[in-house]
């Protein structure tokens, strides 16, 4: 189970770092909700990772430099990796939400919807890009394994 969600974690890091390549290089055409997208894209991981880790975290809708997304989706991938690698997938987080509102879940159910929100957003930020006459990426799973 370790090493399936590793995968996937590499296979979101890969595409985000495809996403954010093609904003930057088409960094005139895209418009503020791309913008925003691709930081909640790496905030929501960041924020899932510091709830299981107990750490402080980045607001939900915060926007980033430009040049420090590609930084942000580093650290995603390495602190995705060693909570894989150091915790119990079972073990029950209790957190509360950007509103307040307490829940509990699974580190294996918070590192799921981490991957599953990303691919998400991707598909959103690729709807933008090609309204905004940028070719939009290949971004299915299927793909990364190729």
């Amino acid at each position: 189970m370790q090493e399936k969600l590793i995968d996937l974690f590499e296979y979101t890091h890969h595409f985000n770092r495809e996403m954010i390549k093609a904003i930057s290089e088409n960094i005139t055409k895209v418009d503020e909700k791309t913008i925003s997208l691709i930081n909640h894209t790496l905030n929501a991981q960041q924020i899932w990772n510091s709830r299981i880790l107990g750490e402080e975290s980045f607001e939900v809708w915060q926007i980033n430099p430009l040049e420090s997304l590609e930084e942000i989706n580093h650290q995603n991938l390495k602190k995705s990796i060693d909570i894989i690698q150091k915790s119990d997938l079972d073990k029950r987080i209790e957190y509360q939400n950007s509103k307040g509102t307490k829940f509990e879940n699974s580190i294996f159910e918070m590192l799921f919807h981490a991957i599953n929100h990303s691919t998400y957003h991707r598909g959103q930020i690729n709807s933008l890009l090609k309204q905004n006459e940028v070719d939009p990426l290949l971004t299915d799973y299927i793909f990364y394994k190729r």
